[in-house]
C-alpha cells in the first residue's frame, strides 16, 4: 500500500491544484481516443457477441447464481474499504452479509443476506482515496481496465488483492473464472448500452466521472448529468437476474 501512495504523490506531483482541477478536460484524448477505439472494435468483435450469446442462451437462475458468487467475493475488498473509511457499522453489516452469503448462500451462488434485511454496497480503494481527499488525476483510458483516473488507476492493485484470482492457485482455473468474470461484466452492460448517445467515447467519460464522483460521496451528489441519468430507472430495466 505504501507503494501505492508513493506512485499517487510522484503522479500528482507534476501538477499544479489549479492543473489538476482541469483534468476532467481530458488532457490525453488523443490517446485515450486510440485506445478506445481499439478496445470498442474489440468488444464489437468479440466480448458484445459473447456477453449477447451468454445472455441469451443461459438460464436466469444460472445467471443470476454467476452474479452472485461474484459479488459476494467483492465483499472483501468492500469491508476492507469501510474500514479505512471509518465506515464500521457498514463494516459489520457487509461481514455479517458476506458470512451469511458464504456459509447459508453456499459460496455465495444465493444471496441470501439481501433477504433478511442486508443490502448490498460496493466499496474500493478509489473510492477510498477520493474519500480521503485524493484528487482524481487526470482521465485515462486503459486497455483492459477501460475508463479510469490517474487515482483510481493506482488504487487497482489493492482491488487485485482480493481479486477472485486470489483464491484460486490453478492457472486454468484461473482464466476460467476470469473469463466468466469478464463475460458476466459486459452482460451487465448490454441494457446500459442502449442509453448510449451522440460521441460515445464522451458520453462513456462523462457517465465515468459522475457516477464515481457519486460512489465516492454515497450517492450525495447534485448533477445535472446525474439527475437526468436516473440510475435507478436503469435498474429496473436491467435483467431479473442483475
Amino acid at each position: 500500500m505504501k507503494k501505492i501512495f508513493i506512485l499517487l504523490m510522484f503522479a500528482f506531483s507534476f501538477y499544479s491544484e489549479e492543473d489538476i482541477s482541469q483534468f476532467e478536460e481530458d488532457p490525453f484524448e488523443d490517446f485515450n481516443r486510440v485506445v478506445f477505439n481499439v478496445a470498442d472494435s474489440f468488444d464489437s468483435a468479440v466480448l458484445r457477441p459473447t456477453a449477447e450469446v451468454y445472455s441469451e442462451y443461459t438460464p436466469t437462475f444460472v445467471k443470476s447464481s454467476v452474479s452472485n458468487f461474484f459479488n459476494n467475493l467483492s465483499e472483501v475488498d468492500t469491508i476492507a474499504n469501510q474500514l479505512l473509511q471509518g465506515k464500521f457499522k457498514l463494516a459489520i453489516d457487509d461481514t455479517f452479509r458476506f458470512f451469511i452469503n458464504s456459509t447459508f448462500g453456499i459460496a455465495g451462488i444465493f444471496d441470501v443476506a439481501t433477504g433478511v434485511g442486508l443490502e448490498r454496497h460496493d466499496e474500493d480503494f478509489g473510492q477510498t482515496l477520493g474519500y480521503w481527499g485524493f484528487p482524481t488525476g487526470a482521465y485515462i483510458f486503459t486497455p483492459i481496465v477501460g475508463p479510469t483516473t490517474v487515482r483510481d488507476f493506482f488504487a487497482y492493485p489493492t482491488g487485485w488483492l482480493f481479486s477472485v484470482n486470489s483464491i484460486f492457485d490453478d492457472t486454468n482455473q484461473k482464466i476460467i473464472i476470469t473469463g466468466l468474470d469478464v463475460i458476466e461484466t459486459r452482460e451487465r452492460l448490454l441494457v446500459a448500452e442502449n442509453l448510449i448517445v451522440g460521441d460515445k467515447y464522451l458520453f462513456v467519460k462523462d457517465v465515468y466521472f459522475q457516477s464515481r464522483e457519486s460512489e465516492v460521496n454515497d450517492g450525495d451528489v447534485e448533477d445535472e448529468f446525474l439527475m437526468d441519468f436516473d440510475l435507478d430507472s436503469l435498474e429496473e430495466d436491467l435483467p431479473e437476474n442483475q
